[in-house]
């Protein structure tokens, strides 16, 4: 039964009636929203993607709807200011970029549970305000409207909430009440922090057209401290490639506290949760080796989001930058390869070949002097793509470079520097 098999993984917060059981024995379709505010989604967004995926594995027919309409209001749910307004470009360009997300996760193959996916706008973009406040906004009270947490958090604030956002909840309930009329969607699926957008579309439908609906939210990726996952110093973990990249996807779950492993083996990967529950047992044991369950959900992880190709360049990387790693080095890893990951040079290859490694080490930032770098080779601490140099006068000769693109410069087993060559 899927609500049984989410509960254990730690996948159900609630659900708005006790009869959702009873829907469930049959094929049905569930739908989740997500406003194309960014052009990329990121891992708190994976969770509702990874519910999704279980509930078409068990049988059911996910539904995504895009926020082409909403994304220019944004949702007040859990945010203590206004977002800023997107322009119909950006959100368009965004809504292109953020399908790739769901390829990556959902199975688009099987055409019995084959996933939809819809933009509100196309139901929005017609309809005049006056039609809307008439057929929508009768049917919503202030008082209860004004008594859902998100929207009293805002009013005590500082920022307080504009009537934009507070009319966001009757956009989203009516997003419901097309789905359920126009392509039967029974069933609609948010975070924790959705349950009043979510009961503000069953009321609704209920007083338009006596029907009955269902909600089911879960929580949201939090660690045990409350802080939300997906943030480091660097910023947000994106699921696009082209914002994150395979090797640091795969390094922050890599990097994982031993007391939040667990935890996101459960919510994030489709691990059977024997298998987990066999991590959780060792992870305590005196013997265990550290890191252990933390590369499995890294591997787990980074296959789920970027492909077998992906987990292999990141598997890769991080060899290559493995203090003292000898790894050989290909294109295809340093390509992936960021200024986050390593320090990058660009350098002519002018300014490259035929000098001496001495030179082109201080000019790369290296070393500070040549005759550090002197020293560096006396010590046999100077590397060229993971080669020990000897020779005070070695030469970069044609050929040197990988694919002619690249050479890592090393200083011991630790500082390596990544020169990019420009034609």
């Amino acid at each position: 039964m899927i609500i049984e098999h989410l509960q254990k993984r730690g996948l159900l917060e609630a659900t708005t009636s006790y009869k959702l059981i009873n829907l469930l024995q049959k094929p049905t379709k569930v739908y989740l929203g997500f406003d194309p505010t960014a052009d990329s989604l990121h891992i708190g967004n994976l969770v509702g993607i990874i519910v999704l995926r279980w509930f078409q594995k068990f049988g059911h027919i996910p539904v995504v709807v895009l926020g082409g309409a909403t994304a220019r209001i944004g949702d007040p749910s859990g945010k203590s200011t206004e977002r800023p307004l997107l322009d119909a470009q950006t959100i368009a360009t965004n809504m292109n970029s953020i399908i790739k997300n769901f390829e990556q996760v959902l199975d688009f193959s099987n055409s019995s549970t084959r996933p939809l996916i819809f933009n509100n706008d196309q139901w929005f973009k017609e309809y005049a305000s006056i039609n809307f406040l008439r057929d929508v906004g009768k049917y919503f009270r202030l008082g209860p409207m004004l008594a859902k947490d998100s929207i009293k958090t805002r009013l005590v604030s500082k920022e307080g909430i504009s009537f934009t956002e507070f009319s966001y909840q009757l956009l989203q309930a009516y997003d419901f009440y097309r789905l359920y009329t126009d392509h039967n969607v029974q069933v609609q699926l948010g975070g924790s922090d959705q349950w009043g957008n979510i009961t503000a579309g069953i009321d609704f439908i209920r007083k338009k057209i006596s029907a009955q609906v269902f909600g089911y939210t879960f929580p949201l990726l939090t660690r045990n401290d409350g802080r939300k996952f997906g943030k480091t110093e660097q910023g947000t973990i994106w699921l696009s490639k082209d914002k994150c990249s395979a090797y640091q996807f795969y390094q922050y779950f890599y990097r994982i506290q031993d007391t939040e492993v667990i935890h996101l083996m459960r919510m994030l990967t489709f691990m059977e949760l024997e298998e987990i529950a066999q991590y959780e047992q060792v992870i305590k044991s005196s013997e265990y080796v550290p890191n252990t369950a933390q590369k499995r959900l890294a591997e787990e992880m980074t296959r789920l989001v970027h492909g077998n190709s992906g987990l292999q360049i990141a598997q890769k990387v991080t060899q290559c930058l493995a203090p003292g790693g000898k790894a050989i080095l290909e294109f295809d890893v340093l390509k992936e390869i960021s200024a986050n990951d390593m320090p990058i040079e660009y350098v002519k290859q002018s300014e490259l070949i035929g000098q001496k490694y001495i030179d082109v080490s201080v000019k790369v930032g290296l070393v500070s002097s040549k005759s550090e770098a002197i020293r560096l080779i006396s010590n046999n601490g100077a590397y060229l793509n993971n080669q020990k140099i000897h020779d005070i006068n070695f030469l970069i000769e044609p050929g040197m470079a990988i694919e002619d693109r690249f050479l890592v410069f090393g200083s011991g087993k630790r500082k390596k520097i990544l020169v990019s060559i420009k034609k």
